[in-house]
């Protein structure tokens, strides 16, 4: 089947028996790129994350998928979670003839309608300091332009749930923090956990908050500590390298108690700052001279990263917010 393959060299790699990795480029966003891995089966495969819905990832997707020569009505798609570079061309992948399978909680945000969904999401980011005018020009966001197209192809994966393919036995594991409903698979016979973007090794995941979610960075914190004591040889992440489990969780929960501790140190040296406020002093690994030349984007993940660190603080009682004229302030304890 040709979906836009011909001519294009995607350097497929075998990981183990059965199992490869496709890398699916995102262009213009500071990922590079996304791994989909592929659990090719006799009859049919299984496709862990897809990519942006956007042509380069298209193509080389699909170009992978030939390389292997595995044809796409012969694969389902099994998502870690719901972002769009994870998500985007999983219904351009199964068509009509496979499934998407997703948590109950990300499926859910999936099935809501776009407009709705981002109204409220403005909102909520005006209301932590996002100045209006910004957000008015971050529809290109590629969370909103890229995501997939609406689909009756989602089932439902329960929490334990086991996902066959090529010979593996994938146990779904709940790692909610990243997004609601945050899922890593894991291959027990092999000691291989796809983490998606629970676990990153080059970088550290965005944690931002979700409604319904009271404290994001909480739950992943806790949802570290979980994965951590899991007995894997090999962790297999959404963006970047692969790596050793147990070290890169320990760094990962010290990275976040330090960010804890630079947002109190900001809050008093800047009391009453908004989200939007507070971030702009933060530490963040981009190549900008000030907060004023971030990327729209950036700025847009990096407030939501303050937000669920505020969060977190009020949990712990490190810090109070006052709402005055529709937006919140922190003032550190």
């Amino acid at each position: 089947m040709d979906r836009g393959q011909k001519g294009v060299h995607v350097m497929t790699e075998c990981i183990s028996e059965g199992l490869y990795r496709i890398p699916v480029p995102l262009p213009g966003n500071p990922l590079r790129e996304l791994n989909s891995y592929l659990l090719r089966g006799r009859e049919r495969s299984l496709l862990i994350d897809t990519g942006f819905r956007q042509e380069e990832g298209r193509r080389a997707l699909f170009a992978g998928l030939a390389e292997l020569d595995v044809d796409p009505r012969d694969v389902d798609v099994a998502l870690t979670h719901l972002h769009s570079d994870h998500s985007g061309l999983a219904p351009e992948v199964v068509g009509e003839t496979g499934w998407i399978y997703v948590s109950g909680p990300d499926r859910a945000y999936l099935e809501q309608p776009e407009e709705a969904k981002w109204a409220h999401t403005d909102a909520f980011y005006i209301s932590e300091g996002f100045p209006p005018e910004l957000l008015a020009q971050n529809r290109a966001n590629p969370a909103r332009a890229l995501a997939p197209v609406p689909t009756g192809r989602y089932r439902t994966l329960e929490p334990g749930a086991v996902l066959e393919a090529g010979g593996r036995r994938l146990t779904c594991l709940p790692a909610p923090g990243h997004t609601p409903g945050q899922l890593c698979f894991w291959d027990e016979a092999d000691g291989i956990l796809f983490t998606g973007d629970h676990v990153l090794f080059d970088i550290s995941p965005n944690i931002t908050p979700w409604n319904g979610m009271e404290d994001a960075l909480g739950c992943y914190l806790d949802s570290l500590r979980t994965v951590r004591g899991l007995p894997a040889r090999l962790a297999l992440p959404g963006h970047r390298r692969p790596g050793t489990l147990a070290p890169r969780v320990d760094a990962l929960l010290e990275h976040h108690a330090r960010r804890l501790d630079e947002l109190t140190a900001i809050l008093r040296a800047r009391p009453g700052s908004t989200a939007y406020e507070a971030a702009a002093h933060m530490t963040w690994n981009i190549r900008s001279r000030s907060w004023d030349d971030f990327p729209l984007a950036q700025k847009w993940f990096a407030v939501g990263e303050c937000i669920a660190h505020l969060d977190h603080l009020r949990r712990q009682g490190r810090l109070q917010r006052e709402q005055q004229d529709g937006v919140w302030h922190a003032w550190a304890l």
